[in-house]
């Protein structure tokens, strides 16, 4: 649903050629995915466009947010989960009890117990935990820890598919945990180092170790390039994802 840094492309107020581009593969929403199956709906983040993104898509239930990590572009949109508890009732969470913390500092009238405020949403908190696997419906999720520079993140196995955004290093151990996959989604920032992030050149080192049949890069900035100009410059099965793609496995 989303594919750009914490910024988005357009950057407010920049001049930069890919913020001008009109391409609509250079404009790219805060990072955030939809996982749907048999009538099922989780998301993994929701930043600050989660409410767009929501419309854009006609998401009409909401079964869970999976949480990767605690920073506003992953999760500022929070309180746009109200038309879906209104609906449906309190919504499922899923995050490691740093987050949950976080959320609870930021969020406290989300999370409170007794005298809540009229209107406000309530989630139902499951704590991920590395090495736990829990299911989500009939589907098993695989918590795969890494490193946001020194931050501790979770991606996620979905079946076939897994999903790690913001991440610098990955342990050996949890690289065996992704290995089979058909499908793998991973940041790549820019094509220049960068202290927290895989550049492309890391990104790509990591799908080689982890070989899936295909793989997307995300969590992109402005400073990676035009998306037509980078895409021919990526091996045959790795592509550079853009806002809206859809992916059937």
């Amino acid at each position: 649903m989303g594919t750009g840094t914490s910024q988005g492309i357009p950057v407010i107020g920049s001049d930069h050629p890919v913020c001008r581009s009109s391409d609509p593969k250079d404009k790219r929403l805060r990072v955030s995915v939809l996982i749907s199956w048999k009538n099922c709906n989780y998301v993994v983040d929701c930043g600050p466009d989660f409410r767009q993104q929501m419309l854009t898509h006609k998401v009409k239930r909401l079964d869970g947010i999976l949480f990767t990590h605690e920073h506003a572009d992953h999760t500022a949109g929070i309180d746009d989960i109200r038309p879906f508890f209104f609906r449906q009732g309190d919504i499922p969470i899923y995050a490691h009890k740093r987050v949950v913390d976080s959320l609870r500092k930021r969020f406290d009238y989300i999370f409170a117990d007794h005298n809540r405020y009229p209107g406000a949403p309530a989630v139902k908190v499951n704590l991920v935990r590395k090495d736990t696997p829990f299911s989500l419906g009939d589907l098993k999720a695989i918590p795969l820890e890494a490193f946001h520079n020194r931050l501790q993140v979770f991606g996620y196995r979905l079946g076939a598919f897994a999903y790690l955004t913001d991440v610098k290093t990955i342990p050996d151990e949890e690289v065996e945990k992704i290995k089979g996959v058909k499908a793998l989604c991973v940041n790549a920032l820019r094509k220049d180092a960068h202290h927290s992030h895989f550049n492309l050149e890391e990104a790509l080192e990591f799908i080689a170790r982890v070989e899936p049949d295909v793989a997307y890069l995300t969590h992109i900035s402005h400073h990676m390039g035009f998306h037509a100009e980078v895409e021919k410059e990526l091996p045959p099965n790795v592509h550079l994802a853009y806002d809206n793609l859809i992916l059937t496995l």
